[in-house]
C-alpha cells in the first residue's frame, strides 16, 4: 500500500509589517545622562526634538569643574557597566572612558582608620576623560548640531498649547531674565530629579494636575541632598612627594559628617596636582543644607582632616551643594510614562543612583514613546 502524503501545512499569511509612529515634536526637560540618551533615541528613532538645560552645560550630576589646580569631578566619581545596552552606546566613543585603577575602594571608620575594603569583583570602576563631563557632552554633540540644546534655560511652567489644546507649551526662564514661550509639542518627557518634576506638573496656572497618574508615583522617591567639598593641594608636586595623606585613592566613611573621600589626581589623565574630592553624608547634608558655605566648608575641612590625617593648608577649598544627589527610595520601575497626558519622566532615581540607572531610564522612556 503506498505511503499517504501528509497533507499540505497551511499557508500562513505573512504578520503585516509594523507601520512606524509618525514623526513628533518631543520636548526633553533635562540634559544628564537620562535626559540626553533619551533624547538621543528619539533623533535617531526620527522624532523632532527639543531639549532644555536650566545649568550652561549638559551632565547634571556627571559635572566637571576646572580649576587652575585640575579639574573636580562634583558629582558621579566614577560609573559601572552592567547593563549591555550602555555597554553598546559606550562603544560609540571609543577610548573616551577608561578604568580607574583604584584598587579596593577603603571603608574607613569615624577615625579614618581602614576597617575594610569592598571591591566589587571582576567589576571596574570607569571614568570619563578629561572629566566626568565628557562622557555626557560627548553623546550630547548629536544634539548640538541639530541646533535643539537650550541650555541656559529653566522649564518655569507646562501648560496645554493655546492654539492647539492638543499639544503641550513650556514658559522657559533665561539667565538673563528673558521670558519665552515654546509650543507645539505632542509629548513632554521630564529628565530631572523627581521632586523638581512633581512641582513643574503641579505648576499648572489652572490648578488642575497636569497627569494625574504621575504624581502619587512621583511622591514617593525620596533623593538625599550632599555637599560636596573640593581641595587643592599644590605644595604636594615637587621632588619626593607626591601625595599627602594615606595611601589609598578612594574610601567610604563612616564619620558622620563624610560619606566618601577620592584622590582627584589618582584618576586617568588627569593633573597630578594633590586634588581631593569629599562628599558629605546623607544625614548631615541634609540637616545642614542651608548653611552659610563658608560654615560648610570649615566644617567638612576639619572632618577631611580627621579622617585623612592631611593638615596642611589647601590653596583651593570650595563648597558645592547638590539639593538632589542620592536615590534614598527609588521608583522602582524604569520610567514613568502617562500615554492619555502625554507626559513622561525619567531618571536615575527610577531605579537607583548610578550613571548606568540614568541611561537606562532615558532610553526604556524613549522607547516606550518612540
Amino acid at each position: 500500500m503506498p505511503a499517504r502524503t501528509p497533507p499540505a501545512a497551511p499557508r500562513r499569511r505573512p504578520a503585516p509589517a509594523r507601520t512606524p509612529a509618525p514623526p513628533r515634536h518631543l520636548a526633553v526637560v533635562g540634559a544628564g545622562i537620562a535626559g540626553v540618551a533619551c533624547a538621543r533615541t528619539l533623533l535617531q528613532a526620527g522624532h523632532r526634538v527639543t531639549v532644555f538645560e536650566e545649568e550652561p552645560a549638559v551632565g547634571g550630576r556627571m559635572a566637571t569643574r576646572e580649576t587652575p589646580f585640575g579639574s573636580f569631578d562634583l558629582g558621579a566619581q566614577y560609573f559601572t557597566v552592567r547593563d549591555a545596552r550602555f555597554a553598546r552606546a559606550l562603544e560609540t566613543v571609543p577610548g573616551l572612558c577608561r578604568p580607574w585603577s583604584v584598587n579596593s575602594v577603603r571603608v574607613l571608620d569615624a577615625a579614618g582608620r581602614v576597617v575594610a575594603a569592598s571591591p566589587a569583583p571582576g567589576e571596574a570602576h570607569w571614568v570619563a576623560r578629561p572629566g566626568m563631563a565628557s562622557l555626557a557632552e560627548t553623546w550630547a554633540q548629536p544634539l548640538a548640531a541639530a541646533q535643539c540644546l537650550h541650555t541656559r534655560t529653566r522649564v518655569a511652567g507646562l501648560e496645554r498649547d493655546r492654539l492647539d489644546p492638543g499639544r503641550w507649551e513650556l514658559h522657559t526662564l533665561a539667565d538673563d531674565g528673558a521670558q519665552q514661550v515654546f509650543a507645539g509639542f505632542d509629548a513632554v518627557l521630564l529628565a530631572l530629579p523627581a521632586e523638581p518634576a512633581r512641582r513643574l506638573l503641579a505648576s499648572s496656572a489652572s490648578g488642575a494636575p497636569l497627569a494625574p497618574d504621575l504624581a502619587q508615583p512621583l511622591a514617593q522617591v525620596e533623593m538625599a541632598p550632599c555637599w560636596t567639598l573640593l581641595l587643592a593641594f599644590p605644595q604636594a608636586v615637587r621632588p619626593g612627594l607626591t601625595t599627602l595623606g594615606p595611601q589609598w585613592n578612594a574610601a567610604r566613611s563612616t564619620h558622620h559628617r563624610i560619606a566618601w573621600l577620592a584622590r582627584e589626581s589618582s584618576k586617568p589623565a588627569r593633573s597630578q596636582i594633590e586634588r581631593w574630592t569629599v562628599q558629605a553624608s546623607p544625614q548631615w547634608s541634609a540637616e545642614h543644607l542651608q548653611d552659610d558655605p563658608a560654615r560648610v566648608r570649615a566644617k567638612l575641612r576639619k572632618a577631611f582632616s580627621e579622617v585623612t590625617g592631611i593638615r596642611a593648608e589647601p590653596a583651593l577649598a570650595e563648597a558645592v551643594r547638590w539639593h538632589h544627589a542620592r536615590t534614598l527610595q527609588p521608583l522602582g520601575r524604569s520610567h514613568l510614562w502617562d500615554a492619555h497626558a502625554r507626559i513622561g519622566a525619567c531618571g536615575d532615581w527610577c531605579v537607583g543612583h548610578r550613571v548606568e540607572d540614568a541611561f537606562v531610564s532615558g532610553l526604556e522612556l524613549a522607547l516606550a514613546v518612540a
